[in-house]
């Protein structure tokens, strides 16, 4: 007869040293606690709840493995809201352009801390960075701002008449990229454990659409400013290829008329906190050195002439700011000035409205319709990566492998079968005219 004390009891299950504990709560829900890596090389003890012991051991696994991999747990609680705050004031303000801190600052406010703003920092997954995108895309913005509602007299939603006024696939990117930004910081910050962001495909945006001046054009639009009082500044965008910043920014000292070169050394932009100053170029590759065409050097000889004889007849009340392309004072010029003047040339010379910049892109594409080296127009342009240049002007190279195609099937097409007058044999023969 076998006694209770005989009866083998089931040896309760322990866990190894570092495994964690688990154990059920009086309300049936699991809960398991362990010791991970923390931010600074600490560690702590962390809690994961389920609702069966296998599920709450998987989550305590899956922590301490990614701890023995060296990354630290999550040290974020508050909001993404907050975080993006600390990160606009503390952080971006130090590293980015006054100007490109001001827009990271807009699309915080206007599109990511509507949508994720609550979400918690360390909780935060792709699947809410893409769902908040996808809404985004199809939301109209005069709904989701309520930019109807404060017209006088509402013409969209509030009437019941939406607009679908969308962000573009350019200004979508944007704010992906903005929160990509934000995030990589926590991520060095080890605030979290991955960007979220990045594992949100966006797909390529197509650039934006521009409507550079034929060679037909720019020849009328230089006609036009002949004569003018900035002359010179239009001339050398269209030669050059400067940006408007760039050229605004030029002093006489980078200017080296005998030795035909132009030093590109900063870019002049007016910024909330002090006006129109000097900042540093848009990227290191944008400080550069460039040669100047000698149509341009002329132009510059007469400006300068120009420009002494205004100082002369100002007198005390010249502003010497050492600028090449100054108001008739001597003050710099502003950027919206100069682009009422280029619009003045453009109904003068009867030519289609385009921006300002499209003298840059008119420049390039000339350029690559002459057969210049992509290399070449990359160092005057000052971009980056050559890509950059390939890809904005990639329906000019396009344009140009079309005719390098047809002008390869003309050599190679078969000599069409002539009657000509019998041959003597004393003309050498005929060769096929070389292919370049």
């Amino acid at each position: 007869m076998t006694t209770p004390r005989d009866t083998p009891v089931p040896s309760r299950r322990s866990r190894a040293n570092g495994d964690g504990t688990v154990y059920q709560r009086k309300d049936g829900r699991w809960e398991a606690a362990g010791y991970v890596l923390a931010p600074g090389d600490t560690r702590k003890r962390v809690r994961v709840y389920g609702t069966t012991r296998k599920d709450t051991l998987a989550k305590l696994t899956e922590k301490i493995a990614t701890s023995n991999r060296g990354v630290p747990t999550p040290s974020a609680q508050g909001s993404l809201a907050a975080f993006l705050t600390y990160w606009l004031e503390t952080v971006a303000v130090h590293r980015l352009r006054e100007n490109t801190h001001t827009r990271y600052t807009a699309v915080v406010r206007l599109y990511v801390i509507p949508g994720l703003g609550k979400k918690k920092l360390a909780k935060l997954t792709a699947k809410d960075v893409r769902t908040w995108l996808d809404q985004l895309r199809t939301t109209c913005q005069c709904c989701t701002r309520g930019l109807d509602t404060a017209r006088d007299q509402p013409q969209c939603c509030a009437v019941g008449t939406c607009c679908r006024r969308r962000l573009s696939p350019l200004t979508l990117a944007y704010v992906h990229s903005v929160l990509k930004s934000a995030l990589e910081h926590a991520v060095r910050e080890e605030e979290i454990p991955r960007n979220v962001a990045r594992n949100v495909r966006m797909g390529t945006p197509r650039p934006r659409r521009f409507e550079p001046l034929t060679a037909e054009e720019a020849r009328a639009f230089l006609t036009a400013t002949s004569g003018h009082r900035l002359s010179a500044l239009f001339e050398l965008a269209l030669r050059t290829g400067l940006r408007k910043g760039e050229l605004l920014g030029l002093r006489w000292e980078d200017l080296d008329l005998a030795g035909g070169t132009a030093s590109i050394r900063r870019t002049l932009q007016r910024t909330n906190s002090v006006g129109l100053t000097a900042l540093p170029t848009k990227t290191q590759s944008s400080e550069r050195r460039i040669a100047l065409p000698t149509e341009c050097l002329h132009s510059l000889e007469q400006h300068r002439d120009r420009q002494r004889q205004e100082r002369e007849a100002t007198g005390t009340g010249w502003k010497a700011s050492g600028y090449v392309f100054t108001r008739p004072d001597g003050n710099p010029i502003e950027g919206a000035t100069l682009t009422r003047h280029f619009n003045a040339l453009l109904r003068r010379a009867t030519l289609r409205r385009i921006r300002f910049h499209d003298l840059r892109h008119s420049a390039a594409t000339l350029l690559l319709e002459q057969g210049v080296e992509l290399v070449v127009i990359k160092e005057l342009l000052g971009h980056a990566h050559i890509g950059v240049t390939a890809t904005v002007y990639a329906h000019v190279r396009l344009r140009l492998q079309r005719d390098a195609i047809d002008l390869l099937g003309q050599a190679l097409a078969k000599p069409s079968e002539s009657v000509s007058e019998p041959d003597d044999g004393d003309d050498p023969p005929l060769c096929a005219a070389p292919v370049r």
